[in-house]
C-alpha cells in the first residue's frame, strides 16, 4: 500500500506495522516527559527519537508551515552549543541525525553506538528548552525552506497538484494546509512567531522520548532523569475540536501545470482509528487498500497497469493513524492514448466491484500474509520500531496499539471490506483532481507540448 501517496509528511512517513510481543518499558518523568524503551540487542546500536505533539494540523492561518520551519531552526544553537555544533558533535561520535515534520507531529532522531546514548540525550534536552532563535539564522534558513518548497512542490507537477487537491478536499480541517506551509506564510515568518510556537509546544510535558536498541530500560530511564527531569513544563492548552464539515456532493478540479503526463487523484473522506465509531471499520479500510494496492498481484496493478494497460501506474492509500479524519485515496497516470478521465472511470469501476462482490479468500489471505511479512521486516530496523511507537503515542492512540495491528487485520472479513466500501466510498464524499499537462519550457526559449493524445 502506498503510504506516501499524497505526501503528508516531510522527510518520511511512518508505516504502521506491529508485533504481538512489543515488550516496551515505559516511564514518565515528574515533568511529564514520557520515555519508551524497547530492547534490541542484535547489534551495539541505539536509535533515540524525541517526538513533539505538534505539526501542521496545529497551525492557525498566517503561520502555516511554522512547525516545519521550527524543525529547521532547532539545529541553530543554544547557549551551550552554537549553530551547527549539534550535528558536528553527533558526527564526531560516529552517529547520524535528522528530523521530520508531519501533520500531527515533529520528531528528531539520532542513530549512535549504544555507548554514546548520553551524548544524544544531553543535546536533545538542551535544545528542548534552551533554543536560540536568531534573526540572522532565520534569514538563512528561510532561503533553505523556500528552496525545499520549490524542489519538493513547485517544480513537481504531481506534488503541486496534490497540494491544490488537499486544499479543495477539506473545508475546515487543518489537513487542507501543506506541511511545508503556503509561500506567503513562509516569506512572512518572524523570530517572534517561531519563539511563541517553540515556547508553547516544545516542553517535556508535550514530548515522548523513544529509545530502541542495545540498551537496558533502567539505564535509559536514569539518563532521561539526569538530562530531562529538571526542564520546565509549558501550559499545553487542549486543542479546540477540528471536525471537518460533512461533504454533500462530489468535488472536481482541473490543475494546469507544465508536465509530461496527465494524472488523476481521487479521495474519499473516511475516519481513522482516532475518529471511527467502530474500530473494525478502520482495519477493514486498511485491508481494502491492500486489495487494491498491496503488491504486484493487487487489483490496480494487475488490472489497470498489466491487464488493460490503460495506466502507467496506479495506487491506493489509507492513513489509518492520522489524528483527524482522513482520506482513502486513489491515483493513476494514464498510458499513451488514455486520459485522466478514462482512469477515473476505471478506478470507480474497481470501487464498484468491491461494493458489489465479496473479496475472495485468496485475496484476503494474501493481504494478511503481507501484514505479517511487513511486521517481520519492520522489526529488522530499530529506526522503524521507534517510529511506530513514537507515532502511535504522539497522535493519541497509545503505543500499545502496536500490539493489536496484526491480530485486528487478521480478523477482517470479506463482508466487512464490502461494508466499508459501501459506507464510505460514496460519490457525495469524493473529490477528484485532474492534472492537465501544459507546455514545458526546456530552458532554451522553446516549449514542448506534452500529454495524452
Amino acid at each position: 500500500m502506498n503510504k506516501q501517496l499524497i505526501g503528508l509528511a516531510l522527510l518520511c512517513v511512518p508505516v504502521l506495522a506491529s508485533s504481538a510481543a512489543t515488550k516496551v518499558s515505559e516511564h514518565t518523568l515528574r515533568n511529564g516527559l514520557k520515555v519508551l524503551v524497547k530492547e534490541d540487542h542484535r547489534s551495539p546500536v541505539v536509535v533515540s527519537q524525541v517526538w513533539y505533539k505538534v505539526g501542521s494540523s496545529y497551525e492557525p492561518g498566517g503561520i502555516t508551515g511554522a512547525s516545519h520551519m521550527l524543525e529547521h531552526m532547532m539545529f541553530k544553537g543554544t547557549d551551550r552549543h552554537p549553530a551547527g555544533e549539534f550535528s558536528k558533535i553527533i558526527a564526531a561520535n560516529g552517529g547520524d541525525e535528522n528530523a521530520f515534520t508531519g501533520q500531527d507531529y515533529t520528531a528528531y532522531f539520532q542513530t549512535m553506538a549504544a555507548s554514546k546514548l548520553s551524548v544524544s540525550l544531553e543535546l536533545e534536552a538542551d535544545r528542548m528548552r534552551n533554543l536560540h532563535l536568531l534573526p540572522e539564522e532565520l534569514k538563512k534558513e528561510l532561503q533553505v525552506v523556500t528552496e525545499e518548497r520549490r524542489m519538493r512542490t513547485d517544480d513537481n507537477p504531481q506534488a503541486k497538484m496534490q497540494e491544490h487537491f488537499m486544499a479543495m478536499v477539506y473545508s475546515n480541517s487543518p489537513y487542507k494546509n501543506p506541511v511545508i506551509g503556503w509561500p506567503a506564510d513562509i516569506a512572512a515568518y518572524t523570530v517572534k512567531d517561531l519563539q511563541a510556537w517553540y515556547q508553547r509546544w516544545y516542553a517535556p510535558n508535550n514530548a515522548t522520548l523513544v529509545v530502541v536498541g542495545d540498551v537496558k530500560p533502567q539505564d535509559v530511564f536514569d539518563l532521561a532523569e539526569k538530562y530531562f527531569a529538571n526542564l520546565k513544563t509549558s501550559e499545553i492548552e487542549t486543542l479546540k475540536p477540528q471536525t471537518e464539515v460533512e461533504q454533500r456532493g462530489i468535488r472536481k478540479m482541473t490543475v494546469k501545470l507544465p508536465a509530461k503526463l496527465p494524472y488523476v487523484l481521487m479521495g474519499y473522506k473516511v475516519p481513522t482509528l482516532k475518529t471511527v465509531e467502530q474500530e473494525w471499520e478502520s482495519y477493514a479500510l486498511e485491508v481494502l487498500a491492500g486489495v487494491l494496492d498491496g503488491g504486484s498481484s493487487a487489483r490496480l496493478t494487475s488490472g489497470l497497469v498489466r491487464g488493460k494497460q490503460i495506466a502507467v501506474s496506479a495506487g491506493a492509500s489509507y492513513s489509518m493513524t492520522d489524528r483527524l479524519a482522513s482520506l482513502f485515496a486513489l491515483e493513476a497516470t494514464p498510458n499513451e492514448g488514455k486520459t485522466a478521465q478514462n482512469l477515473e472511470t476505471a478506478l470507480k469501476a474497481e470501487i464498484t466491484k468491491l461494493q458489489k462482490d465479496l473479496v475472495s479468500n485468496e485475496e484476503l489471505q494474501r493481504i494478511k500474509a503481507q501484514v505479517l511479512a511487513s511486521n517481520i521486516y519492520e522489526k529488522d530496523s530499530n529506526f522503524y520500531q521507534a517510529m511506530q511507537l513514537g507515532m502511535l503515542e504522539t497522535v493519541g492512540l497509545g503505543w500499545q496499539k502496536a500490539d493489536e495491528y496484526v491480530e485486528k487485520v487478521n480478523q477482517v472479513t470479506a463482508e466487512q471490506v464490502r461494508d466499508v466500501a459501501r459506507k464510505y466510498l460514496i460519490e457525495d464524499h469524493l473529490t477528484v483532481a485532474y492534472l492537465e499537462p501544459q507546455a514545458i519550457n526546456n530552458g532554451a526559449g522553446k516549449t514542448e507540448k506534452k500529454g495524452a493524445k
